[in-house]
């Protein structure tokens, strides 16, 4: 692991922290985005089992 600090040199741990930071965030970003998503597919299927179609649904005018 020395070798790794040596090699990207005197800023290493604010650059591996940097992208630990990044990771992190993108993570956190997909899963809000994935459970988002479950929600809006509930919210969807609940207004269709009580009648609301969609508009795309329709036959084209």
């Amino acid at each position: 692991m020395s070798g790794l600090f040596d090699a990207i040199g005197p800023h290493a741990g604010f650059i591996l922290a940097s992208y630990c930071a990044s990771a992190i965030v993108l993570i956190g970003l997909t899963f809000a985005i994935l459970r988002d998503h479950a929600a809006q597919k509930r919210a969807l299927d609940a207004l269709e089992r009580r009648g609301a179609g969609r508009r795309s649904g329709r036959g084209a005018a």
